[in-house]
């Protein structure tokens, strides 16, 4: 499997590169938003890709980013959307607008990809909400990052009661859930103060409410009014 390609640009089409990577050329599709990112043709570029093998066909996908590949990847899970779907989704609202749009519900904006209609947007908002929250905070944790969570610190007294016990593991929850969420708003362009502001408000609003929840009621607080 081909995950990365650096190479230089050899020519570009309306919807694939030409990528020479040390005599191999290699054809890659992207969106129009990768490919107005892209550099002259000539010049180095690096792609991370993902490869679809079907029976009769073999192709490429190139994008800027891990977060806009693992898009495109659950984009291509939602029944209905192939590639050419997929790529126009990533094309018309960027790597963090479809995550924005998921998490918002907002059937419209995903509508307004070309060749995605009502039913297929709106399958894709219904099957994908779920994941948004965690593909939004991509490597915004160091659990996320490494796997295994950071280390906690060690406990003086040797047998606290079961109800502090409990209030100090919701208390803990509470803050990596607003950790994560803030990474996420960050990661999706949101400046750190409205970003903490809309978290805490939401935390203060749901106190028990998991990542996910927390990202969709900051996403509410900071749509524009109106």
């Amino acid at each position: 499997m081909i995950g990365k390609l650096t190479g230089r640009i050899e020519y570009r089409t309306l919807d694939h590169v030409l990528i020479d990577v040390r005599g191999v050329g290699y054809i890659v599709h992207v969106s129009e938003r990768t490919l107005a990112a892209l550099p002259s043709n000539g010049e180095v570029v690096a792609l991370y890709t993902d490869m679809l093998v079907r029976e009769d066909l073999m192709q490429l996908y190139g994008f800027t980013s891990l977060l806009e590949k693992e898009w495109h990847r659950l984009l291509m899970s939602v029944q209905g959307i192939g590639a050419k779907a997929s790529l126009a989704i990533l094309g018309a609202l960027g790597a963090e607008g479809v995550g924005r749009a998921i998490s918002l519900g907002d059937i419209n904006a995903i509508k307004a990809a070309k060749g995605v209609g009502p039913k297929t947007a709106q399958r894709v908002v219904l099957d994908l909400k779920d994941k948004a929250p965690a593909v939004m905070a991509l490597g915004g944790t160091l659990t996320e990052a490494t796997g295994e969570a950071p280390p906690e610190v060690i406990e003086t007294e040797v047998a606290a009661p079961s109800a502090k016990r409990a209030a100090k593991s919701r208390a803990s929850a509470s803050a990596s859930a607003q950790a994560e969420a803030l990474s996420a708003l960050g990661n999706l362009g949101y400046a750190p103060g409205e970003a903490a502001a809309a978290v805490a408000e939401a935390a203060t609003e749901l106190p028990e409410a998991d990542t996910a929840t927390l990202i969709r009621a900051a996403l509410k607080l900071l749509a524009p009014k109106g």
